[in-house]
């Protein structure tokens, strides 16, 4: 779906995943410093949720890929048009390739956090390829489309591909704030900018001022969160110390 609605589905998906790593996230960098503060500090408290994570990813990938394939005028499981001669909805069959690989993801997700049949890095791994994925369908996603919509798009791969590599490098530097909370911003710029995406789509001039606005939108979109995910962050580490001072202290 190349409309508004076929960018807010994804767009929605990616801003919700964002928002809840920018909580957790926080949250769990505060527990490993506060272990006794938080139930969730524990190492199965947060396997569990990643566990959550990976069924929740699944069912999103699969309602996204039965909206492209099923939608009244999508492509309803034909790759091939024989009446016509032609490949058929080839948009369609794109996000929908999207989407499988981030289902994959989720199902990587349960198998590596539900049973020990897989690393626990496969998740971030699986996760990388996905992201990597959509941005390799996306740089092919343009042909023949007017300059204003080829334009949006383009930068929507920098956060795409920003996400690929800073979630690859996870795979080695597990744990890390700085890289988790890049990925959530990345993350949460992605879902934004796919809604705003939408939108723009429907603007088919490629008039240079216009293309001018909207890298200036796009800078704005990712600066703007900034201040958000400090605030957070201070919030939890005072929130913690409250908490620290009335609990009785261990040897």
């Amino acid at each position: 779906m190349g409309n508004f609605k076929g960018h807010a589905l994804p767009g929605s998906f990616f801003l919700l995943f964002g928002l809840w790593w920018s909580v957790k996230y926080p949250l769990k960098y505060a527990c490993r410093k506060n272990k006794n503060a938080c139930y969730l500090g524990s190492r199965a408290g947060f396997q569990r949720l990643e566990f959550v994570e990976g069924i929740i990813k699944a069912v999103f990938a699969l309602i996204g890929m039965v909206a492209e394939q099923f939608v009244p005028d999508g492509p309803h499981l034909k790759l091939y048009n024989y009446e016509k001669k032609h490949w058929d909805h080839l948009m369609n069959w794109q996000h929908a390739t999207m989407y499988l690989f981030y289902g994959i993801s989720g199902l990587v997700d349960i198998v590596a956090h539900g049973t020990n049949a897989l690393p626990v890095a496969m998740d971030r791994m699986m996760l990388s390829l996905a992201v990597f994925i959509e941005g390799f369908l996306f740089c092919y996603h343009l042909h023949g489309r007017a300059m204003l919509d080829v334009h949006v798009h383009q930068l929507l791969l920098f956060a795409i591909f920003g996400a690929a590599a800073c979630i690859f490098l996870e795979v080695f530097f597990r744990g890390s704030i700085v890289l988790e909370m890049l990925r959530t911003s990345l993350c949460i710029l992605q879902g934004s900018w796919f809604w705003q995406v939408g939108n723009f789509s429907a603007f088919v001039s490629s008039s240079s001022p216009k293309l001018v606005i909207l890298t200036l939108c796009r800078c704005f979109t990712g600066f703007i969160y900034m201040p958000f995910k400090h605030r957070l962050q201070k919030t939890y580490r005072s929130s913690f110390k409250e908490i620290e001072k009335n609990i009785p202290f261990k040897r």
